[in-house]
């Protein structure tokens, strides 16, 4: 049953928001009887609401149990004001991001009102190849972690995406000796993104911090902004 609610719950999607009992029944291939069921009981929870129409979305109390999450949340309350500084210093998206699977996870983001758009969101998911962040936490993941990307494939989002593995193994070398990197419209044309790690007390890394602007930008005075703040965090962890 916990199976069945949780296959309801992750049909839903920023393209999703709200779903009839008919649409989730087709996206999970759950009769409509057990859909009916399940979300009955999910709104009872608060993990869903249900609208006037009789659609369904997310339910506030998701958000209320998934703030309380020690990876998230401890971190998030120590990363905020080197974050809030960070983007004062730069007015641009500033993120925060953890690894979860094969991706990263976008747990924070401050924007500036004229801040070049970005693909992710703050909850959302993003490739580890394929994102600034990303990469950052899987040169830091280790070897077994690098074959399970490799195997999944690496997708092509623009003509900078690294598709390659000997352009990734490169890449994780350049991110591990230089503490940083550099990348430019490898998620999505007419941006460049600045990412750094953060570190826990034993040494490993527990996220990544990037700094997205225009494409056209020079990264040269983002990046000493950029890995005080990773330092910042990296000693309030410890």
């Amino acid at each position: 049953m916990l199976g069945r609610a949780f296959r309801i719950l992750n049909s839903f999607s920023v393209d999703r928001p709200r779903m009839t009992q008919s649409d989730l029944s087709r996206r999970t291939g759950l009769p409509l009887p057990t859909v009916h069921r399940l979300c009955i009981q999910l709104a009872d929870n608060g993990a869903l609401e249900r609208a006037a129409d009789g659609s369904y979305e997310i339910g506030v109390r998701l958000w209320e149990i998934g703030a309380l999450a020690p990876r998230a949340h401890g971190l998030r309350q120590v990363a905020m004001p080197y974050l809030e500084d960070l983007y004062e210093a730069t007015h641009e998206n500033v993120q925060l991001i953890v690894r979860e699977g094969l991706e990263a996870l976008y747990i924070e983001r401050l924007s500036a009102r004229g801040a070049v758009a970005v693909v992710g969101r703050a909850g959302g998911r993003l490739p580890l190849h394929a994102s600034s962040g990303g990469l950052v936490l899987l040169a830091h993941g280790g070897t077994e972690l690098l074959g399970e990307v490799l195997a999944a494939g690496l997708e092509r989002f623009t003509p900078n995406t690294i598709t390659t593995e000997h352009r990734l193994r490169s890449t994780l070398d350049q991110i591990r000796r230089k503490g940083f990197i550099v990348c430019r419209e490898h998620l999505n044309i007419g941006t460049l993104a600045v990412a750094a790690p953060v570190f826990r007390a034993g040494g490993e890394v527990a996220a990544s911090i990037s700094v997205v602007v225009a494409a056209s930008a020079d990264p040269t005075p983002l990046i000493p902004a950029l890995r005080a703040a990773a330092r910042g965090v990296s000693r309030g962890l410890a």
